[in-house]
């Protein structure tokens, strides 16, 4: 009786003894730490900027597979899977959360307080809430202020330039976007500025899309403006087939409507944009705190034509529009 109790107790040691092993083993080894990626729009359409992230990353001395994982969230385009998303990335623990798009900033904020989050926002970052300040953020969240959708009267001025006759501009927004009273704002300053008539038409499925352009065609709209917004992203090749349908010259707020096939587009650099989230990113694994990092503004801005799109328009670009275009299609 004794010998068998002790057998067990023998085997029982075995066993934990067993079980110490490949946990000793494990904690020897240095753990990979992981960035979750967040982000409104889909891979195929940002994959351009994900790039830039992964060399921002490199500049801070991480590699992706190699001494740091990314793990990706992407919300297709469709803004109320967010929150989820962002629950997913704090329940895996990841070490930082770069959060692309202010309603994905948004999500992971109130996700959690203590995670690190590095945003990029195309609205100010201080109205939306997510820091205190530009200087000094505050909390566990800095990252890049993009200043995508303060340039409506800048898009709007470089319409006017090529369609110099419109009577009636047409502005395509979308309702639920976060930053969609700032665009409004904008271009209704920027409209009554220069005494140009707009029509606003609002969209946020793909049905309203189609049915927005139905309404610039009845209204007899000269040109479009379309907003910046991850769902307008996401189905961009809809919208720029619309408006060649159309002949409806149109002004874009991101490069992939330019690549897809539309007329111009005026933005930040998004590709920069990552690239400088990136580098913040790197930089908190090395240990820096989101409070010591201040709003980095990109100040870096794109125009993008394409003279072929002009030319079965019957348009004609400006020579000094031209010259100053960071690329042209011709």
């Amino acid at each position: 009786m004794t010998t068998h109790i002790r057998r067990r107790e023998l085997i029982a040691a075995l066993g934990g003894a067993a079980l110490g092993w490949p946990l000793a083993t494990r904690a020897q080894q240095p753990t990979m730490p992981v960035i979750g990626f967040l982000n409104s729009a889909s891979p195929v359409t940002f994959a351009h900027v994900v790039s830039g992230f992964r060399r921002g990353l490199a500049e801070a001395g991480y590699v992706e597979h190699r001494n740091v994982g990314i793990d990706y969230r992407w919300a297709e385009g469709q803004v109320d899977r967010l929150p989820a998303l962002a629950s997913e990335l704090v329940r895996a623990q990841v070490a930082v959360i770069c959060a692309g798009s202010p309603p994905a900033a948004l999500a992971a904020k109130a996700a959690t307080t203590t995670i690190p989050i590095v945003f990029t926002s195309g609205d100010d970052p201080v109205k939306l809430g997510l820091v205190m300040s530009y200087s000094r953020p505050g909390g566990n969240l800095t990252g890049v202020a993009l200043l995508i959708d303060v340039l409506s009267g800048k898009r709007l001025g470089l319409l006017r330039e090529i369609v110099p006759d419109a009577a009636l501009i047409a502005v395509l927004l979308n309702p639920t976007w976060p930053t969609f009273d700032t665009q409004l704002n904008d271009v209704q300053e920027a409209a009554r500025a220069v005494g140009q008539q707009i029509h606003v038409l609002r969209a946020d499925t793909e049905h309203e899309i189609d049915a927005a352009f139905d309404k610039a065609k009845e209204l007899r709209a000269n040109a479009m403006m379309v907003g910046p917004s991850t769902f307008f992203t996401v189905r961009r090749n809809q919208i720029v087939e619309l408006a060649a349908r159309d002949a409806l010259p149109t002004i874009y707020g991101q490069r992939d409507y330019w690549t897809a096939g539309g007329l111009m587009s005026y933005a930040t650099d998004l590709t920069d944009a990552y690239r400088q989230a990136g580098v913040y990113s790197g930089k908190i694994l090395h240990g820096a705190q989101p409070t010591e990092l201040p709003v980095v503004q990109s100040a870096k801005f794109e125009l993008l034509i394409n003279l072929k799109v002009a030319k079965s328009l019957g348009l004609t670009f400006p020579p000094g529009l031209v010259a100053i275009a960071d690329e042209v299609i011709e």
